[in-house]
């Protein structure tokens, strides 16, 4: 589903509303939810499941052409924890 289809999924929900509109619930959403998590806010959707910051700490790789050890750096990732409902709608 790409950004477009969300937002003429919102406008078949709110008949009324133009596309700029749509458009702009979709991004005031999505900027209030990378916010959150920048902040290392914890995201709860209820029915759809959680965004949750998750650090990662420093370790050594290796390059897979030349087989050198590399140091990456610590970092943070994104965990999404999907909802039981949403888990039985994937799977039945």
């Amino acid at each position: 589903m790409k950004r477009s289809d969300l937002i003429r999924t919102i406008q078949v929900q709110f008949k009324r509303m133009r596309t700029s509109d749509a458009a702009a619930v979709l991004d005031s959403l999505s900027d209030s939810m990378i916010e959150s998590i920048a902040r290392g806010d914890r995201i709860e959707i209820r029915g759809f499941g959680t965004f949750q910051p998750r650090p990662r700490a420093t370790k050594v790789g290796y390059n897979p052409v030349t087989k050198q050890p590399m140091h990456l750096a610590a970092n943070t990732t994104i965990l999404f924890k999907p909802s039981r409902e949403l888990t039985k709608k994937m799977n039945g």
